[in-house]
């Protein structure tokens, strides 16, 4: 988690981002994206899906990496990958992404993004990338010996921001460090070569976070999670096995009650009726009333995406047709990004 004074500032830069891109959307381009790891679930859909389809409609140049690579910086397999990414672009599509706005593309695809890595490393140092939050955790809690790559993690998501220029990244708090030492390279590199990248600035989500259905942040590691790829009856099943507590009046207290507290927040943030009502309205039903309640709710919620994504899916070479012009698309850029870079480094032979 950043100080507080790095996180005053980067709110600050957000908030006149936000103002600036509602004037003039057009000329913004943002970068974000997703490890193919498992399926996309709520806590996808409302931290980061339903933004992502915002800002693309208002006009804001969208480019969606599928994080590929960085699977392996903490697994040893790459086993379900393929399937992994498939699901993910069907995902995409039904949320709302339209691959005629936004540039969906494989980070293995576009071996131009990588050189970058090569003059990016030079400009940080073992001490910059060893503080940076996630490889510190990593390396406090691992097992075994901390990888060359989970080590220049940091640097890869600055080579798939800064290779197609983005100025924008939405981001949470928790990857402001990421951002803030891809906003460092891009400067030094433009002070020792000459100007190339932008500094991209932070999209803060206003978002709160959904809890999983065990009180725990929503995560497919967790194994708490609701897939937006879930059908009605996988969906109620797991809802049915969420975890709650033995009072049967059910009321809303995060701290004390947060089994009870996290399904009660999934309900909110999908029909709107504020927490403290949905408990009151369950009452002394128990958490088999607010079960039912929350499954009703989710699946009501989900109907039209699942729905649109039942459809997408019967066209078989769509995810392949999508990821094709994607990573063309990706390459082209990637190409005259890294001949700018050769450029002003003069290595042009």
């Amino acid at each position: 988690m950043p100080n507080i004074g790095s996180y005053t500032e980067a709110e600050r830069r957000s908030n006149a981002t936000w103002a600036e891109l509602q004037e003039r959307p057009t000329t913004f381009t943002m970068l974000t994206g997703d490890r193919p790891t498992g399926r996309l679930h709520l806590g996808h859909w409302f931290g980061t899906l339903k933004e992502r389809v915002r800002l693309q409609d208002m006009g804001v140049k969208t480019n969606i990496l599928i994080a590929d690579y960085q699977v392996i910086t903490d697994r040893d397999t790459t086993e379900h990958i393929q399937d992994n990414t498939h699901n993910m672009v069907l995902d995409y599509l039904a949320a709302g992404i339209d691959p005629q706005k936004a540039m969906i593309f494989a980070h293995s695809a576009v071996p131009a993004l990588n050189q970058l890595m090569l003059p990016f490393l030079s400009l940080v140092s073992e001490s910059e990338l060893k503080r940076n939050p996630t490889v510190k955790a990593e390396a406090e809690v691992s097992n075994h010996v901390l990888t060359g790559l989970l080590l220049t993690y940091p640097v890869h998501q600055a080579c798939d921001i800064l290779f197609c220029k983005a100025n924008v990244v939405p981001v949470g708090k928790d990857q402001l460090p990421h951002l803030e030492l891809t906003r460092t390279i891009a400067r030094r590199f433009n002070e020792r070569y000459g100007h190339v990248f932008p500094e991209p600035a932070p999209l803060l989500s206003e978002t709160p976070e959904l809890p999983g259905l065990d009180g725990r942040k929503m995560s497919k590691s967790y194994g708490n999670a609701i897939a937006l790829s879930m059908t009605e009856d996988e969906t109620a099943k797991l809802i049915k096995k969420a975890r709650t507590d033995s009072e049967r009046t059910i009321t809303f207290d995060p701290e004390g009650r947060p089994g009870v507290s996290a399904l009660i927040t999934t309900a909110s943030l999908m029909n709107g009726v504020p927490p403290e009502e949905i408990a009151a309205q369950i009452g002394e039903s128990g958490a088999g009333a607010l079960k039912n309640y929350v499954t009703d709710t989710v699946n009501d919620y989900l109907r039209p995406m699942r729905s649109r994504r039942a459809e997408l899916a019967r066209d078989k070479a769509l995810v392949h047709e999508v990821l094709e012009r994607g990573n063309r698309e990706a390459n082209e850029i990637a190409d005259a990004t890294l001949a700018e870079v050769r450029h002003v480094m003069h290595m042009e032979y």
